[in-house]
C-alpha cells in the first residue's frame, strides 16, 4: 500500500492514462501522482504477465516502466507530471527500437 508523506502542491492538470482523462498535480513525480490517485499496476512482466508497480522510486529497479508520450520503457519515477501528457501501461515486453531514444553519436562525430 502506498502512503504519501506530503500533500500535492501543484495545480491539477489533465493527462491521458490508457486513453482516459485523469487529473494529476502538475510538477508532481509521475509515479507518486499515479499511486496517490490509485492507478496501478503500471506494467506486466513479459514472461508471466505478473503485475508490477513502482518499488524503489529512485530509478534502479525498473518496475515503474510505462509508455510516456509514445516512448516505451520510461521510468515513471524519473518523470514529472506535465499537462497533456499521454501515459500507457506496458503489458509484457516492449521494443527498444528507434522510438525509445535516438542512438548516441559515434565517438569523434558531431
Amino acid at each position: 500500500m502506498f502512503r504519501s508523506l506530503t500533500e500535492p502542491t501543484g495545480r491539477l492538470v489533465t493527462v491521458s492514462l490508457d486513453g482516459r482523462s485523469v487529473e494529476l498535480p502538475e510538477g508532481d513525480n509521475l509515479a507518486v501522482a499515479l499511486l496517490r490517485a490509485g492507478h496501478g499496476p503500471f506494467r506486466t512482466t513479459p514472461a508471466k504477465a505478473a503485475p508490477r508497480q513502482p518499488y524503489c522510486m529512485m530509478g534502479v529497479c525498473f518496475e515503474c516502466l510505462a509508455e510516456i508520450d509514445g516512448v516505451p520503457n520510461r521510468q515513471t519515477c524519473q518523470e514529472r507530471v506535465v499537462p497533456g501528457q499521454s501515459i500507457r501501461r506496458q503489458d509484457g515486453a516492449r521494443s527498444t527500437g528507434s522510438a525509445a531514444a535516438p542512438a548516441p553519436a559515434a565517438r569523434g562525430t558531431p
